[in-house]
């Protein structure tokens, strides 16, 4: 098996066993709006107990109000910290790992076309954010390779939160 493989298949199942003990929040990160001060335009939970499930970043607030979706435009650039206050305020969901995907790493693991696929799902079709999301996925398989390039980019973060 070439290294590549190896390593594919090392980080694969080193995220797997992660998220067999953990909750693991998911957020897409639109770095068109800004590199700096992405907008999280889609979420997800897993966990073991309550498997996968979409969440809408502008319905996912603090105590104060403030969204999912702008969690880069705090003052004290700790966005990680306030997604999870987000999601335990709102969910009552207590993650443990973040993953973020931008982009371009969106592009290279599952094609070119994704994001303006799940925009017409959205918003061409009615459908609402998570089933547009589920339906673009759908028919797509994930390029492992796609994953690792991303992982070394920076296209495609974990974070302990």
């Amino acid at each position: 098996m070439k290294t590549w493989g190896k390593v594919a298949i090392g980080i694969i199942v080193i995220l797997m066993v992660l998220s067999l003990f953990t909750n693991v929040l998911f957020l897409a990160l639109d770095t068109s709006e800004s590199q700096e001060e992405p907008g999280a335009d889609m979420a997800a939970l897993w966990s073991v107990q309550g498997g996968f499930r979409w969440i809408y970043p502008g319905g996912t607030t603090d105590a104060s109000g403030n969204t999912l979706h702008n969690i880069y435009l705090f003052d004290d650039h700790n966005p990680m910290a306030h997604a999870k206050e987000m999601i335990e305020h709102t969910y009552n969901i207590h993650p443990t790992l973040c993953i973020t995907i931008n982009n371009e790493a969106s592009n290279r693991i599952f094609g070119d076309d994704l994001i303006n696929n799940i925009r017409e799902e959205n918003w061409g079709e009615g459908n609402d954010r998570g089933d547009a999301v589920s339906m673009s996925l759908g028919s797509r398989f994930p390029n492992p390779i796609g994953i690792i390039i991303s992982l070394f980019t920076g296209d495609l973060r974990i974070f302990p939160i």
